[in-house]
């Protein structure tokens, strides 16, 4: 098997199966923790959005009708602009039709980079207005306002992260602080 194919192999693997790891899962934390205390934002962590208006495999993607960012963020409309919501305490949506308006993949040691710039398209596609792509282990984070089209910041030179089009800046440091208890 040439070099090529063992990491396409690597890239399909990546899609099917994505295992989190310290750092990934302490990083998703932090910012979920971090944008929450924005009251204008909803943030949901592993929802699963309903994808199947689109071909994946146009992107690239072996998954067929859904994809799962890390961390899901919608802008909550005011009280007025809200639709009314039928709210019954034992229904769950699993699949949701509503695409976020940033979607944050936190890229694990696992999964390879080209894989989650597949899913970015693919979810820019269907209307996410930003994406994140977080890597721990460099401590930097790409913010992306359209395919193939980012800015980087990183802890060495940056003290926020700031994402034009959600108006969001956080700082970098408490994105990637890690708290260890064991």
């Amino acid at each position: 098997m040439s070099f090529v194919n063992e990491l396409e192999d690597e890239d399909i693997e990546d899609e099917v199966a994505d295992m989190g790891s310290l750092y990934h899962g302490m990083a998703q934390a932090n910012l979920t923790g971090l944008l929450l205390n924005e009251e204008r934002f909803a943030v949901i962590t592993e929802l699963s959005l309903d994808a199947s208006q689109i071909d994946l495999s146009q992107f690239g993607l072996k998954i067929k009708d859904e994809l799962k960012p890390d961390v899901c963020v919608y802008i909550v409309l005011p009280e007025h602009q809200q639709a009314e919501r039928v709210e019954k305490a034992d229904t769950d949506i699993v699949k949701v039709s509503q695409m976020p308006d940033l979607a944050i993949e936190v890229l694990s040691p696992t999964q390879s980079v080209n894989a989650l710039l597949r899913k970015f398209d693919a979810l820019f596609a269907m209307g996410v207005k930003s994406c994140w792509l977080v890597m721990p282990a460099l401590e930097e984070v790409r913010v992306f306002s359209k395919p193939r089209s980012y800015k980087i910041f990183d802890v060495q030179r940056d003290t926020e992260v700031i994402d034009e089009i959600m108006a969001i800046r956080q700082p970098i440091q408490k994105i990637f602080k890690r708290k260890l208890y064991f």
